[in-house]
């Protein structure tokens, strides 16, 4: 029986887990950078500890302090969020050598699904597709297996995500310079540089199934979430369900889904993530072992509390729902804000927040851990608010994405809002016929005819 969740994050998934501790009667306790020690998930915590300064490499991502905190504010188990230590084998391992039971899955399983490369060798054999492609981290074979598949092709980091060590490659004769680019990116970003290649397919969707498995090999599949509003391969908007995804594809994606997480026996909350061709074939591409920042999108459309849910399994509690409960009662979207200056490139704009006035009212559901007074730092991630909202129809909750992006103030810093304004007036948006893509092209296209602020 869990007695006290430490959590192991900063920022708005933080003070998510923290909500989600106070229902169940658990107290919960903060381990907190020196960058922290004013943000509200620290005021909300029944307890704090500083775990080291601002950088996150000497905090956030330093094991040895935070499992120290662990052991020394009593706490016996850990929620780790995502990003930071959320998918970290050793610390995974550590935890579960001393006691600390880790909200999450097996190191196993972090492992298997880690490895991008693995991860679609074991789904092949799971009898799930993969996009053509060569999963061995040779230059030589690589380049062989890329004529032989056709370009334009995708060279991807092993350990790889948020678009780092990835290029799309269209002749031979670049290949060689990209395949050297993305291996030393790699090496910089996740401290290792292997490779693998794949087909590019030409304006895919980009679809995600969210499960959560139990203890007792219990599978529960998820609606789609449609993740293809992107820039730079990181996602802007989130929404449920997909307009793009009909009965017969959700049953298949879901259907995959649930026979990959079976076959490495998975536990806990994960996300098995597709890409699907105009043609509505789907193809998976890897497996996030961790929340997704875009569950709420879920929540909304479902009722299923995720993050309530992945403390449950980790209790060895039996959920308070069925597969049959799972149901699309809503259509839900996600505009993920960052402080970022999309007039300047989108560069990080931290600072202090001088005014804030946050939207209410039917259908909106606001994640964020941000305040009139705070100073947004520049050492983490620039997220600083998930903003959501559902309907009876998709329209309807673009109609109240619509409203709140109009009500919200921000002073003091630069944020993407001026940016979704545009995306929610876009004739492609509103169709629904966007595609992954899709964004880079507008803001290219944009800036060319000085369009998007003027």
């Amino acid at each position: 029986m869990i007695r006290k969740v430490f959590v192991a994050n900063r920022g708005e998934i933080a003070l998510r887990i923290i909500r989600a501790c106070k229902e169940l009667n658990i107290p919960v306790v903060i381990g907190y950078s020196e960058g922290d020690k004013f943000s509200l998930p620290v005021f909300l915590a029944d307890e704090r500890v500083c775990i080291g300064p601002s950088n996150p490499k000497d905090s956030y991502l330093n094991i040895p302090s935070i499992v120290s905190a662990i052991e020394i504010t009593g706490a016996d188990a850990v929620h780790p969020g995502y990003g930071f230590l959320s998918e970290n084998v050793q610390f995974v391992e550590i935890c579960n050598s001393v006691g600390i039971i880790f909200i999450g899955p097996t190191p196993d399983n972090i492992r298997q699904m880690g490895d991008k490369s693995l991860a679609k060798k074991i789904a092949k054999k799971a009898g799930v597709p993969v996009i053509p492609g060569y999963e061995e981290n040779n230059f030589k074979m690589a380049l062989y297996h890329a004529k032989k598949i056709g370009f334009p092709i995708m060279i991807k980091a092993v350990s790889g995500g948020g678009g780092r060590g990835m290029r799309k490659v269209y002749t031979k004769e670049e290949f060689e310079k990209m395949w050297y680019t993305c291996q030393e990116e790699a090496k910089i970003a996740f401290g290792e540089g292997s490779l693998y290649i794949e087909k590019f397919i030409e304006r895919p969707r980009h679809i995600e199934i969210q499960v959560l498995c139990d203890n007792k090999g219990n599978v529960y599949v998820f609606p789609e979430r449609d993740c293809s509003i992107q820039r730079r391969h990181q996602k802007l908007i989130e929404e449920s369900p997909s307009p793009f995804v009909d009965k017969c594809l959700r049953k298949r994606l879901q259907r995959y889904a649930k026979k990959l997480v079976k076959t490495i026996k998975y536990r806990n909350a994960g996300t098995i993530e597709f890409l699907v061709d105009q043609n509505k074939r789907p193809y998976f591409i890897e497996m996030n072992t961790r929340i997704q920042v875009e569950h709420p999108v879920t929540e909304c459309v479902t009722g299923i509390d995720l993050v309530k849910s992945q403390i449950r399994i980790a209790n060895n509690e039996k959920l308070d729902f069925t597969q049959g409960d799972i149901k699309i009662n809503y259509h839900s979207i996600e505009c993920r804000i960052n402080a970022e200056d999309p007039e300047n490139n989108f560069l990080p704009s931290p600072g202090r927040i001088k005014k804030l006035i946050l939207p209410s009212g039917p259908g909106i559901r606001i994640d964020t851990h941000i305040y009139e007074g705070y100073f947004v730092s520049p050492y983490y991630d620039s997220l600083i608010m998930k903003l959501i909202t559902f309907g009876r129809t998709r329209l309807e909750a673009i109609e109240r994405m619509k409203r709140a992006l109009d009500e919200i103030v921000i002073d003091g810093i630069k944020t993407t809002i001026p940016f979704y304004k545009k995306i929610f007036s876009n004739p492609i948006f509103l169709s629904g016929r966007y595609y992954v893509g899709f964004v880079d092209k507008l803001v290219s296209e944009s800036f060319q005819k000085e369009e998007i602020y003027g």
